[in-house]
């Protein structure tokens, strides 16, 4: 096999531990040096010494959680580093040891058998924790918002039928007067804005309950909560503008994009970058967003293949911002639909002239069909049920076997 890499290694990366692997091609020989380093910031220097002294250009690790980043960090400039995804690189069962892990990597990389993971530069890596930090704070508010609903309706309060929005300035106004002591729907009624669609009288009879001091702890620390959450996302929110700055007209020609909202196109720019040669075709872009399945063939015959669920622009933002169908509909070829075609009839046989099944041969799902409308006839099923020979009574079996 071609050996495109003299001088390489192999890291297999843990939580307090780096073992490596240099391999080194002497003319006709081989030889692998091995050595074990702390994950300190002296051990990762000691790392790059002795990468330096095996004169490696090539350097391969996994993507073990994120104790492989202060490992890039150090050794990012000094070497070609590729991050390589565990499960594209797995060793043969039986033989599993660091040391084996390391000496895997390290012969995968020479001869070009490993596929590097994206890994975008450090501006778009620090935009990327900002904004997926975000996520996490924002899904925080959502949870705290439901508990609030389930401390409502333990108190019997009725408040999220007739506000559209709990959080918004007449929901917190309620409760904060529920917090304050405040018991009577009229009193709660008016520290609200008057701009209510309920009618008064469903208003009044949603705000009335049955609220104790145990509820309205529960309101005040997840209300708290929620607040902090907020100012925390404001707080986010400023620093990714300011990171943005210098990719500002980006962002105004990715929201040019029907579905593409400001969030939504911060997000591509934090997941994707703004490099695009990265990716050879589009195709690869799609592919490495998870939205397209990936290709598993056998003896000729496709096998099932669901599209992967790692994108976060897929999953995350799928309600604001349709990337998938955008995607596939702008990159991949458009396949031609027929048009819906009536079910055959039968030609030959005892039953010709009969309609077959008119969900057998057809390019479109079978129409909508009416039940039946006899209650009998809901419980049947639509394939002809095979008569059964009735059983005979038990007496009348006792006496031909006598």
């Amino acid at each position: 096999m071609e050996v495109l890499h003299e001088r390489c290694a192999g890291l297999d990366v843990h939580k307090d531990i780096v073992v490596a692997c240099a391999r080194v091609r002497l003319e006709a020989t081989v030889r692998h040096a091995k050595a074990e380093f702390a994950t300190t910031t002296r051990g990762l220097l000691a790392l790059v010494d002795w990468l330096e002294e095996q004169h490696c250009t090539h350097v391969a690790m996994e993507a073990t959680g994120v104790y492989w980043k202060p490992v890039w960090h150090v050794l990012e400039g000094r070497f070609e580093l590729l991050l390589v995804n565990p499960a594209h690189a797995r060793n043969v069962p039986g033989r599993k040891s660091d040391v084996s892990d390391a000496h895997w990597l390290a012969d995968l990389l020479a001869h070009g058998l490993i596929r590097p993971s994206f890994v975008p530069p450090e501006p778009i890596q620090e935009l990327r924790d900002l904004t997926r930090t975000r996520k996490q704070l924002v899904r925080q508010v959502a949870r705290h918002t439901l508990r609030i609903q389930k401390t409502l309706e333990d108190a019997n309060l009725k408040i999220t039928g007739v506000v559209s929005d709990l959080l918004g300035a007449s929901g917190r106004a309620i409760l904060r007067a529920l917090i304050a002591g405040e018991s009577d729907p009229e009193r709660l009624l008016e520290h609200t804005t008057g701009r209510l669609r309920a009618s008064r009288e469903r208003l009044l009879d949603g705000l009335q309950g049955m609220v104790t001091e145990h509820h309205r702890f529960m309101l005040r620390l997840h209300l708290r909560q929620i607040e902090a959450l907020e100012a925390g996302i404001a707080q986010l929110e400023r620093q990714i503008a300011r990171l943005l700055r210098p990719f500002r007209s980006r962002i105004e020609q990715l929201t040019t994009i029907p579905g593409v909202s400001d969030t939504v196109a911060q997000v591509l720019v934090a997941e994707i970058g703004m490099d695009m040669t990265r990716f050879p075709t589009p195709g690869h872009l799609v592919s490495w967003a998870g939205l397209c399945p990936r290709m598993d063939e056998s003896a000729g015959k496709p096998r099932s293949t669901p599209r992967p669920t790692r994108c976060a622009l897929a999953q995350d933002h799928a309600g604001e911002c349709r990337l998938g169908r955008c995607f596939l509909a702008r990159h991949l070829p458009a396949r031609p639909v027929p048009a819906p075609q009536d079910p055959p009839w039968a030609q030959e046989g005892r039953g010709r002239r009969r309609r077959l099944d008119p969900d057998r041969g057809l390019l479109h799902p079978a129409r909508w069909r009416p039940l039946p409308r006899s209650r009998s006839g809901l419980l049947r099923s639509s394939r002809p049920q095979r008569r059964r020979a009735p059983a005979q009574a038990p007496h009348r079996v006792a006496r031909l076997s006598g």
